[in-house]
């Protein structure tokens, strides 16, 4: 019996000694990765962000992990950030292939997709297409301001009451990022919207949870019947919604005069259909719910956050209450120009950024060759996480970075000043498409909403927990607001 089971634990280890992982030469520095699971057992999967702390603070500005036998590397201030991000942008504007996420996309659309002439090719799309709808012009304010008119009949209706805000603000950036994509609106009673939100969401817990993690490190465990499955089949039926969008946008189109960006893209397939282009219908359908998903989450938890913060400093909401009844005196509604009128307004928003740290870990990069970053050989093909937490809360970049204070966007004489670590969108080649939408959406949305009501931490409520929910997207834990009318103002 003794025999055998020493015998036993002598297999174990010359397993263990065959698929030890091998550091490679002059690699960044970590802790020691254990054979199968890397240092999977190294951090906690519920809230990794403390332990990626812990890990700066022993090991440096750049350290390894691995996920599995791959090696994963972080950039942990803005010094590290920017060098890899823009000095050395091309050799780290790869996007890895082999996580759940990007067998969900399929690796197509635009912001998971690898670097190379596709991706090249419809970022420059979207860019221009998103320049031809009006960002930064007075159609897309129209479009904004229209839909925040809905979320003012909601409060309006629920005045003097206390409402739960995590679905109307979901709703509401759902929508304008809708209006972008499909041209239109949806009630947000209709069935197709909290279909797609409800997927869209289910989606995002699945890779926000222990099984993603499942997925991305024990591979052999991919083919088997296991929960992540269902991730897969919810994609499978969000592709088939969008195909819906998508033929009847076909049927109603008049070619050269498009309503939106699936009518964009349309007329772009039809200009290209015989140059072996890029484009294709199977792109267009992922690059829907790509652009959705990124405009719709990041967004609407930003919104959450806000609000959970000017409940909890009315002295920050009455200020940017005074600023706001100023500068839109006689006015019917704000304009994004409006902004440059109101720089403790524009501070708070800022701030509120900041400290919601809506994307954690940005997008996955990776080397698209072998380079050096700080000193550290980097192989081609290696994962690179970009810590923004750590920049956005990074000792030296911030007058108070562990505390919210609009003073962080603010100079001595009380104008706005944004500090060149400011970087919740990321920075280089690939920072975020949307943040010109998202900057102009933040504004309307807080301005308007600040001009029409006041907003309260319900007694009842308890001390607020200011603790977000870790994942892709980090999202502040579900609470109440009180609503009280303020003024009337036609939208």
């Amino acid at each position: 019996m003794l025999g055998s089971l020493f015998l036993m634990w002598i297999c174990i280890f010359f397993v263990f000694l065959l698929v030890r992982i091998q550091r490679p030469r002059n690699f960044p520095p970590g802790p020691r990765p254990l054979p199968i699971f890397g240092n999977l057992l190294h951090v906690n999967m519920a809230n990794p962000l403390k332990d990626f702390e812990r890990f700066a603070e022993r090991y440096g500005k750049i350290f390894s992990l691995y996920t599995g036998s791959k090696p994963t590397v972080f950039l942990n201030s803005f010094e590290v950030i920017k060098e890899a991000l823009v000095t050395k942008a091309q050799d780290f504007s790869g996007r890895p292939q082999h996580f759940m996420i990007n067998h969900l996309s399929e690796n197509k659309g635009v912001v998971l997709a690898d670097y190379g002439p596709r991706w090249k090719d419809h970022r420059r799309f979207a860019l221009m297409t998103l320049r031809n709808f009006g960002l930064g012009k007075e159609s897309m304010e129209e479009r904004i301001l229209g839909e925040i008119s809905h979320t003012v009949a909601f409060f309006n209706k629920n005045a003097e009451g206390i409402v739960n805000p995590q679905n109307m603000f979901h709703n509401v950036a759902s929508n304008v990022i809708g209006l972008v994509l499909f041209g239109s609106r949806f009630d947000y009673n209709n069935e197709f919207l909290q279909r797609y939100v409800q997927l869209i969401t289910e989606v995002s817990k699945m890779l926000n949870g222990p099984w993603n993690m499942i997925y991305d490190t024990l591979p052999l465990l991919r083919i088997l019947p296991l929960p992540f499955k269902k991730a897969f089949d919810h994609v499978k039926e969000l592709k088939s919604m969008n195909r819906s969008l998508i033929a009847e946008h076909k049927s109603t189109r008049v070619p050269g005069e498009p309503r939106d960006f699936i009518d964009c893209y349309l007329d772009e397939l039809d200009k290209r259909k015989n140059d072996g282009s890029t484009f294709s219908e199977d792109q267009l359908i992922m690059y829907v719910m790509d652009l959705h998903f990124a405009g719709t989450d990041t967004t609407s938890n930003t919104l959450l956050t806000a609000f959970l913060y000017l409940m909890n400093h009315p002295e920050v909401q009455a200020k940017c209450q005074q600023e706001i009844d100023d500068v839109l005196a006689g006015k019917d509604h704000a304009s994004y120009e409006d902004r440059h009128d109101m720089p403790y307004t524009l501070a708070v928003i800022h701030e509120v950024q900041r400290v919601a740290n809506t994307v954690p870990l940005s997008v996955f990069h990776c080397t698209t060759k072998d380079t050096e970053l700080m000193g550290y050989n980097i192989p081609k093909g290696t994962v690179i996480i970009p810590n923004l937490t750590s920049v956005l809360k990074e000792e030296g970049q911030w007058k108070f970075p562990h505390e919210f204070n609009p003073a962080n966007f603010l100079n001595e004489q009380g104008q706005f000043e944004k500090p060149e670590a400011f970087i919740p969108f990321s920075i280089g080649p690939r920072m975020c498409l949307g943040e010109g939408l998202a900057r102009m959406e933040l504004f309307l949305v807080i301005v308007t909403l600040l001009r029409c009501f006041q907003f309260v931490w319900p007694d009842d409520a308890g001390e607020p927990d200011y603790t977000p929910v870790y994942g892709v997207t980090l999202t502040p834990k579900p609470y109440r607001m009180h609503i009280k009318c303020r003024q009337t103002v036609k939208l």
